[in-house]
């Protein structure tokens, strides 16, 4: 397994993990800023230390770097469509509470489908056009 498939799988798993908690912390009616700034902030923060304890350093050669473009662009989709949707729930002046979440939620979205576009490239071969 390579580091940037470990990193993908760390990506994944660590957006799904603090999503969660942000979902749990939001029943248990905590207030969404704090919650939402802590679960993006240790996500960030577990992400790394996930990567550093990987330790060493490979340099990517031409396949990884595809396999990271694809990923990458089909991930982007969901930020996209995520941003289009805060748009329009701003447009009709909806609460930033809605506004939070969806954007949230895109990121969320789009880190895992972008990882797991990865692994299965990983995983099944990447054959490029």
């Amino acid at each position: 397994m390579t580091k940037q498939e470990r990193r993908a799988w760390s990506l994944a798993v660590a957006s799904l993990i603090s999503y969660g908690v942000y979902l749990v912390l939001l029943l248990v009616d905590i207030s969404y800023v704090p919650a939402l700034l802590w679960t993006v902030g240790g996500a960030i923060v577990a992400n790394m230390a996930v990567d550093m304890s990987f330790g060493r350093v490979e340099k990517p050669d031409q396949r990884d770097r595809e396999i990271g473009r694809f990923g990458d662009h089909i991930g982007q989709s969901l930020v996209v469509a995520g941003a289009v949707a805060a748009m329009v729930m701003a447009l009709f002046e909806a609460r930033y509470f809605w506004i939070a979440n969806v954007i949230y939620l895109a990121f969320v979205l789009s880190a895992v489908l972008g990882s797991t576009a990865k692994i299965f490239a990983y995983r099944r071969g990447f054959h490029p056009w």
